[in-house]
């Protein structure tokens, strides 16, 4: 992963959660007043990429079509006029690996709190727990916004 604007790098998961917008939004807003580029990190999973259990799957047409919804997200929650480099990564694996890597070097990792999984009441996920433990730089972690805005809200 490159760093942007002099070397100063702000990484932020995406994974389609209110919270990863929040988390987007506020890096961005970091990075402009950091004087930072920032790296939107997104990872992905083919079903049955590992073992034999599942039905064969095309590999390159998933990864395509995880990296231009990552794009359509990211221009959703930030819409096309924004004046802070973002750079979008889409990652094969886990989410949590991706993070740690993209952490190396970086001035600051933001994550949400929350992602998709289906333990409603923790109040980290596993993905924002681990990011804490074991990124290579500071890590923020944010609440999705209460008052119910979308992907498509603007900050």
């Amino acid at each position: 992963m490159q760093a942007e604007a002099g070397g100063k790098r702000v990484v932020v998961g995406i994974d389609g959660s209110p919270a990863s917008y929040a988390a987007l939004r506020w890096a961005v807003d970091y990075a402009r007043m950091a004087g930072a580029g920032v790296e939107a990190v997104a990872a992905y999973d083919v079903a049955g990429g590992i073992g034999w259990s599942a039905p064969a799957v095309d590999a390159a047409l998933d990864a395509e079509e995880a990296r231009r919804k990552l794009g359509a997200e990211i221009r959703d929650v930030l819409g096309t006029l924004h004046d802070v480099p973002v750079e979008e990564h889409m990652v094969r694996g886990n989410a949590v690996e991706a993070l740690i890597t993209a952490s190396e070097g970086a001035e600051l990792l933001v994550v949400g709190n929350r992602g998709r999984g289906g333990f409603a009441r923790l109040l980290l996920g596993s993905v924002s727990q681990q990011c804490a433990l074991h990124a290579s730089c500071p890590v923020v972690i944010l609440r999705a916004p209460e008052d119910g805005r979308d992907a498509a809200a603007k900050a």
